[in-house]
């Protein structure tokens, strides 16, 4: 009930022509339901891709309560939520990097891949909230930090280790893995730009300083949902094979 009236409470104060509210509103019900979509489909596959499937819906789920928050946020103070933001990711981008793990096991992916991939996300994320809150004046210095983080887990996953357990395992996992790639290096790069048109440094000559919440929105639903859904597609190809 108390959630029902917060709802509508926050609806009510959105205006019509607030994009960026309206970004967080669709956010919200889509990860919603995305995960009423992975959560729904588990019966249908195997213990082997059971644990993948339910990870994507817990991706989207955590996603779904947080910008359910931070579109209260938004609506009730008119600014970038940008703490349940960080939360939300310092849940769930260690949950991405973890269906890369889950999916490479087939191909004998140990659990140093594993902690590997979450450290370096760890690293990218809390930088990234230190340059965006607690030491704006050295945002460029922090951006670096986690931008050198972000590289990493690109090259793990492109040419390192993660690579090369793909490529043994072939077939459907090294299509999936693909995929997942380049989520990683075209989806994720859009947080980066976010982080320099929301800090001040030598990049704002190249990206003018603006508002951040609709690309972090757009780059969230895309990201999330799409990750799951790859999942889903190789869980459906692998049961059929």
């Amino acid at each position: 009930m108390l959630n029902s009236i917060s709802l509508l409470a926050a609806v009510s104060k959105l205006d019509p022509t607030d994009y960026v509210g309206f970004t967080f509103f669709v956010g919200c019900m889509a990860m919603m339901a995305a995960s009423a979509f992975f959560f729904l489909s588990l019966n249908q596959f195997d213990k082997k891709w059971r644990t993948s499937v339910l990870v994507s819906g817990l991706i989207t789920f955590i996603a779904a309560v947080h910008y359910f928050y931070m579109r209260d946020y938004w609506a009730s103070f008119g600014e970038s939520p940008t703490f349940f933001r960080y939360v939300d990711w310092i849940l769930t981008v260690p949950l991405m990097c973890l269906e890369f793990y889950l999916i490479l096991k087939v191909a004998g992916a140990k659990q140093s891949l594993l902690w590997k991939m979450i450290f370096l996300s760890v690293i990218m994320l809390i930088t990234g909230y230190i340059g965006e809150t607690v030491d704006r004046p050295n945002a460029w210095l922090w951006g670096l930090v986690s931008g050198i983080a972000y590289f990493a887990i690109a090259y793990e996953i492109w040419l390192g280790e993660a690579s090369k357990l793909a490529k043994a395992a072939g077939g459907n996992v090294l299509a999936a893995h693909k995929i997942l790639c380049w989520f990683v290096l075209v989806g994720w790069a859009i947080y980066p730009l976010g982080y320099m048109m929301g800090t001040e440094g030598w990049y704002n000559s190249i990206l003018p300083q603006g508002s951040i919440d609709v690309v972090y929105n757009i780059a969230d639903a895309i990201n999330k949902i799409g990750f799951g859904l790859v999942i889903y597609t190789l869980a459906v190809k692998s049961q059929k094979d």
